[in-house]
């Protein structure tokens, strides 16, 4: 399992930045990993959504934690996890649980219930999961200050540059600020130093223009599940 997770967290410091488009059952996963990609990433919400739930921590914890061991059992490629804010778990039982699905990282966001969590309360949970997982787990820190409503985006630049220091001092292998404007993700990544992963789509922003911006790795988050379905909705009505 170390030895696995440290692959993976290699992969986030060479020169080729580390793209993940995200899976949300064995068959998509075998897709990305067939098509070469070196890791596979899951998506919270769209995991939630075929297990039919919704995303926002409203998954039961046991159905998230064997969807993502279906996944880890299903491909040869490291597979990280993203299991929202924890789902309210302590952090060592967290941490044992992930570990027993086989996936070797995990996102953790500091949001719940549409608001953020205070950052230092964040820090604390994240040093206990680095403390309780050791070297086994790739810890990817999201930073939702710019999805929570109402944000002002100046203001959210600084506060994700604090609270992405503060997550990287509480043991964070790479930080998250989702949804950051490509034209202000280059401050967060200049702020906070370390790996930044960066959210893009099949509409844009495209892996191509974060990078540029500073990212050195890129996730789909759900937009690629939604692509997909909203085929399914213009392709049904030819079928009849």
């Amino acid at each position: 399992m170390t030895a696995t997770a440290e692959l993976f967290r290699a992969l986030h410091h060479g020169g080729t930045p580390l793209v993940l488009p995200n899976a949300w059952d064995p068959v998509s996963a075998r897709i990305i990993a067939e098509a070469g990609y070196p890791a596979v990433a899951t998506s919270s919400g769209a995991v939630a959504r075929v297990l039919g739930y919704d995303d926002g921590q409203l998954t039961p914890p046991a159905e998230m934690f064997t969807a993502v061991a279906r996944i880890v059992r299903s491909v040869d490629v490291p597979v990280t996890a993203d299991m929202e804010a924890g789902y309210g778990l302590p952090a060592k039982e967290f941490v044992d649980r992930l570990l027993e699905t086989g996936a070797v990282g995990c996102n953790l966001e500091d949001s719940v219930g549409g608001q953020l969590t205070d950052p230092a309360r964040q820090a604390d949970y994240l040093a206990e999961v680095r403390a309780a997982a050791g070297a086994d787990l790739v810890i990817n820190a999201r930073i939702d200050t710019f999805v929570r409503p109402g944000a002002d985006q100046a203001g959210a630049v600084d506060d994700a540059v604090r609270r992405g220091r503060e997550y990287r001092r509480a043991g964070a292998d790479c930080v998250y600020p989702i949804m950051a404007p490509t034209d202000q993700l280059t401050a967060v990544v200049e702020g906070v130093g370390g790996p930044v992963n960066a959210h893009a789509a099949p509409g844009g922003p495209t892996a191509a223009e974060l990078v540029g911006a500073g990212a050195t790795r890129i996730s789909y988050g759900t937009s690629l599940h939604k692509h997909l379905m909203d085929s399914l909705r213009e392709l049904l009505p030819t079928l009849a």
